[in-house]
């Protein structure tokens, strides 16, 4: 495992974080304590997860693992925003404020190294969130502040006013989804964000068992749940002609490659520019094995082309109009 900072914060991470959102659902504490042993056996130093995972079942999981270990070998990072309602919800200073000290209590620790707003909130004004965060910092329980799920303009208004400024940005990212691409990844490199992309693999999408004779995603599978319960992975929403172009590349990509999809599909976005550590989950220790497998190497220059070829996007307006007219010296 190798590691790489945390954009400008100074802070060393694994180049792979590990996701606790199966934590208190799919994997119980038993399992869930040997993934996290595995993970940091393996190198890895970095773990994320929220407070609304498993309602703050899997902080509860986290935090007794970490009982055993020398907690500044480690960097936690967890999340705020969601919540059952009224003041139990939001950025308002009221919530943000008792979720942290609802996530100190679960976690068992002192301080959260990386504390990340988990999405937007319309009702709360931008300099507030920003003045809480700044003031968690101040007072010691929160090293960083990092962003996920936000309109890059938004991000740029929040950094306009911050004193404490966002040094992560946990956005959707992969073969199949590089919207991310047109805003907010020229955001976090002309701020010196960390990027943390969220569902590399897109749920199972690029893991190499959906192919395009199914009519449906197999019983059991992550695509199977997400048709059931909605989520942004559902098979209706990417059984489309590119997800299956861009399956074909990946399957002849990691066929030269001498490696399975799913590896490569995770160092193809290592190797991205301005990615950090994408952050993989795991129902069970084969997954995770299989997910660690994808460092301590690097995929061929001309295959990783390929495969940025056969995910490429059109662009919309105005980014094709600017790149367009680009202007290039000489």
């Amino acid at each position: 495992m190798r590691y790489r900072f945390l954009g400008r914060s100074g802070l060393a991470v694994s180049e792979l974080c590990l996701g606790a959102m199966t934590f208190g659902r799919e994997a119980d504490e038993k399992l869930s304590f040997q993934l996290l042993d595995r993970f940091a056996d393996a190198g890895g130093t970095f773990i994320d997860t929220a407070d609304a995972y498993s309602a703050g079942e899997s902080e509860r999981i986290l935090g007794r693992w970490l009982r055993g270990r020398d907690r500044d070998d480690v960097v936690v990072a967890t999340k705020v925003r969601w919540g059952p309602g009224g003041n139990r919800e939001g950025l308002g200073r009221k919530h943000v404020v008792a979720a942290a000290e609802a996530s100190l209590r679960r976690l068992g620790t002192d301080h959260i190294d990386l504390y990340q707003i988990h999405g937007w909130d319309a009702a709360t004004d931008v300099a507030q969130v920003m003045r809480t965060l700044d003031d968690l910092v101040t007072s010691g329980k929160v090293r960083h502040i990092g962003v996920s799920n936000w309109a890059a303009w938004r991000i740029q208004q929040a950094l306009a006013c911050a004193r404490e400024p966002f040094v992560s940005l946990q956005p959707l990212y992969n073969l199949l989804d590089r919207e991310t691409e047109w805003e907010l990844l020229p955001l976090a490199r002309e701020n010196g964000l960390g990027v943390l992309p969220w569902s590399p693999l897109r749920g199972g999408w690029l893991t190499g068992k959906y192919t395009r004779d199914m009519t449906s995603a197999p019983a059991g599978t992550r695509i199977d749940a997400a048709e059931a319960e909605g989520w942004g992975e559902r098979w209706a929403e990417y059984a489309t002609e590119r997800t299956w172009t861009v399956l074909d590349a990946l399957h002849a990509v990691a066929g030269e490659a001498g490696r399975p999809p799913a590896q490569v599909a995770l160092n193809w976005l290592l190797q991205r520019d301005g990615v950090t550590a994408p952050i993989i989950g795991a129902r069970n220790l084969e997954q995770l094995d299989a997910n660690l497998a994808a460092t301590d190497w690097d995929l061929d220059p001309a295959l990783a082309e390929r495969l940025t070829a056969a995910s490429d996007q059109k662009l919309p307006y105005p980014h094709d109009l600017l790149t367009a007219s680009a202007r290039n010296p000489g």
